[in-house]
């Protein structure tokens, strides 16, 4: 396996796995979900450990978004199995921790290489007994299988899943009702009206909007504007991909 050069709009490799839930196809198991796919750089590390715990303490959040959830690095399945119950023993200082999602078993790093996971910094190769590992890695795909969003972190860092589940909101709400989501938006915040909709369009769909700026237009969503939105051909959205949810 090799990297195809995955790009947001590329269909997601498929692939064949073992997991601590079992092998999957990678297709298969994703169904007509939208999926967090993530790497992490080893098992028994601190921030590793940390990250995990907090996708589990937010498996409702994830659930309610129709978010499937898998992780990837380069142990082997046993030392998965083993690293779960110290992420439950770190969780559980907060809360009841239950890591419920699969976690891919990837030792020979073909997976990793094939959606270009892994760590080629010269300069960590040449530390004594340093073997290539995975990079924090995150891919959104939705349920067409369509790459939506990639984010790439150093090691050193650990992830803010509440800002993924942000970004997961503001593609599933551009998709939705073919609008584009301002800096820092969150969930029922005002959103913006593309540029390409003309005023007369803007004004028929969304009456309350308000204009700025010549470009800059920004509207509340209300139920007039799902009702209808839910009219119009829902084929494209406003970024140019498949409307998925």
């Amino acid at each position: 396996m090799t990297s195809k050069h995955l790009r947001i709009g590329s269909i997601a490799p498929d692939f064949e796995a073992d997991t601590t839930e079992g092998p999957i196809k990678f297709h298969e198991w994703a169904g007509d979900s939208w999926v967090m796919f993530f790497s992490h750089p080893g098992d028994f590390t601190p921030v590793c450990t940390t990250e995990v715990a907090d996708i589990s303490h937010r498996a409702p959040d994830f659930k309610a978004r129709n978010v499937k959830v898998i992780g990837i690095s380069v142990d082997v399945l046993s030392d998965h199995y083993e690293w779960i119950g110290d992420i439950i023993d770190f969780g559980n200082l907060v809360r009841p921790t239950y890591v419920d999602f699969p976690i891919i078993a990837d030792p020979k790093r073909e997976i990793a290489k094939l959606y270009d996971m892994i760590d080629d910094d010269p300069a960590a190769l040449a530390c004594e007994d340093r073997e290539q590992y995975t990079l924090r890695t995150v891919f959104i795909l939705d349920p067409k299988h369509v790459i939506r969003a990639t984010l790439l972190y150093p090691a050193s860092v650990g992830r803010d899943f509440g800002e993924i589940i942000r970004l997961v909101d503001s593609l599933q709400t551009t998709d939705k009702y073919k609008v584009d989501t301002p800096a820092g938006w969150k969930k029922g915040d005002d959103v913006v009206i593309p540029h390409s909709l003309s005023d007369e369009e803007a004004r028929k769909r969304f009456p309350n909007y308000k204009a700025h700026n010549p470009y800059l237009r920004t509207t509340p969503l209300t139920e007039r504007v799902a009702s209808e939105t839910s009219k119009e051909d829902a084929t494209c959205s406003g970024n140019g991909y498949a409307a998925s949810n």
